[in-house]
């Protein structure tokens, strides 16, 4: 359960604030008055006794409010009551539940703004990209929707007059297991083709992040979703394997680490339930020298840059052709260190705060390790201070470019996960194939080129399971989104996610006597 917000100045509208169970106190300070747990068509408090830990607001590094994990109790209540609800939800229509998600993403239309300045004040992202994210989430719903009504099977004739068909039923119970970096997107990404399918849910955020899920879930109530049929428990990685190991929950869907996407399957496995898992990546962004230079960089800023690189999807490892590698990057290091950093809810704003101090320090360690191993720090990587002393102890630096990298190089190797940038150059189509290719990590590449078949022969070559030509990190909800290798299992968004929330039953039907053997 999240109860309290210690006293803080208020730096934003009250709007997002009392949507969220936040109200004013004096001298303009705020405090949660309701529970972030949601089950059973309310909030929910958790547990009288269990640790406590503090949740932070990034940009200013305040304790925004206490987080007190769901055990087993309120576990079982909350798959409990989705187990009720998916008994109704699953016998409606799928016209009926249409028009059910329809209301849910006008409401959040018309919370557009509440919503995106609660992301921001949780997750530190700036008000532009919060804004998109609800649009991306409310965009996801109505998809959704639309398909709901297209579930059908298949008509077989056979001969002598009998036939078979199949039905698509949904999974049940499911379960979604958030991330911090996109917290109220991945909550309806998960749900909106849950629900469309038949399907209940139970979800569980990222303890950094748990704030606007319960938003969403007062949201589905509101469009008049079944009580119990989307609900919220707050917790850890205790709460997340009990979840996991319920033997009424029929599936899983993880956003996510890949050491915790591992621990998921394994945990799934012993229930032999499908998991849909969206882990890591390492991805590599491919520059040739007859591209578009303008657009080649605006790509490789977005393919690093977005939410302060804390993007799974971003390719970091950017691959530049010698023939343009100078001017490359002379222009990328400009446009970087013009990235306005600050106060996240300011319209000016295009990098805000990572999201939390234990993973800035991480990120930072990551930029000096490079520094050792001969890596060139072209621009950034510091510490940041605000000039506003409200946001002197948020979780700031400026985005860093590295030069002179070379493939076996940690900050090539791994995933770093913040506003890191690795130029490494490459002479040959064939050579750079190669380095791009070796990982073990598959979720996302980028080519830019102006040669067409270049470029679908590239794409073709390139072990990931997203892959952009001259752009990157677009996500729109009617294109499938996952990985290769180590990367996941399965996709989200798009047609063939609704084969991930549902399974097939084949009917077989004799309209002549049995033909026996015996």
């Amino acid at each position: 359960m999240l109860r309290r917000l210690a006293s803080l100045p208020l730096r934003r509208p009250a709007a997002a604030l009392l949507a969220a169970g936040v109200r004013c106190i004096s001298s303009g300070s705020v405090e949660i008055t309701l529970p972030l747990n949601f089950w059973a068509g309310k909030r929910r408090t958790g547990p009288e006794k269990c640790s406590k830990d503090n949740v932070y607001e990034p940009a200013t590094g305040r304790v925004l409010c206490q987080l007190e994990p769901c055990g087993a109790v309120e576990v079982n209540q909350a798959v409990k009551a989705a187990k009720l609800a998916f008994g109704y939800w699953s016998k409606m229509s799928g016209m009926e539940r249409a028009r059910v998600m329809i209301e849910a993403a006008h409401i959040i239309e018309s919370k557009r703004e509440e919503i995106a300045e609660m992301e921001v004040v949780n997750n530190g992202k700036s008000i532009t990209e919060a804004r998109l994210d609800v649009d991306s989430a409310r965009l996801c719903i109505e998809y959704y929707a639309g398909l709901a009504s297209t579930l059908a099977g298949q008509h077989v004739q056979l001969p002598g007059g009998s036939f078979a068909y199949t039905r698509r039923e949904p999974l049940g119970v499911c379960v979604g297991i958030g991330a911090w970096n996109y917290p109220f997107q991945i909550v309806a990404w998960k749900s909106a083709p849950a629900l469309a399918c038949g399907n209940s849910m139970v979800f569980k955020p990222s303890p950094v992040t748990p704030v606007t899920a319960v938003m969403l879930a007062e949201i589905y109530a509101k469009a008049g979703v079944p009580e119990g049929l989307f609900n919220v428990v707050q917790g850890d990685q205790e709460t997340g394997s009990l979840l996991c190991q319920h033997p009424d929950v029929a599936k899983v869907s993880f956003t996510g680490s890949v050491p915790t996407g591992q621990k998921i399957m394994e945990m799934a496995s012993k229930g032999v339930k499908p998991v849909t898992l969206e882990l890591g990546g390492k991805s590599p962004l491919l520059i040739f020298k007859d591209s578009d230079l303008e657009n080649a960089v605006r790509g490789a800023l977005m393919a690093n840059f977005l939410s302060q690189g804390q993007v799974c999807s971003n390719g970091t490892r950017v691959f530049v052709q010698k023939d343009i590698l100078p001017e490359f990057v002379k222009e990328v290091v400009k446009r970087t260190q013009a990235i306005e950093i600050g106060d996240p809810l300011l319209e000016s704003t295009r990098m805000g705060a990572l999201v939390s101090q234990p993973h800035l320090d991480k990120v930072l360690s990551l930029v000096d390790r490079a520094k050792k191993e001969g890596a060139t720090v072209l621009c950034g990587g510091e510490p940041y201070v605000p000039s506003d002393p409200k946001l002197r102890g948020g979780y700031y630096m400026t985005p860093c470019i590295l030069g002179n990298c070379t493939d076996d190089m940690t900050c090539v190797k791994e995933e770093i996960f913040g506003p890191v940038m690795s130029v490494l150059p490459f002479e040959t189509e064939d050579e750079v194939l190669q380095r791009a290719n070796d990982t073990s990590l598959g979720l996302a590449a980028g080519v830019f080129t102006r040669d067409v078949r270049r470029a679908h022969r590239v794409v073709e070559h390139l072990k990931a399971g997203s892959c952009f030509i001259n752009n990157y990190n677009v996500t729109p909800v009617e294109v499938p989104f996952g990985g290769f290798k180590m990367s996941g299992i399965g996709r989200e968004n798009g047609q063939v996610t609704i084969e991930f929330y549902s399974q097939l039953k084949t009917v077989f039907v004799e309209m002549g006597d049995v033909d026996s053997l015996f």
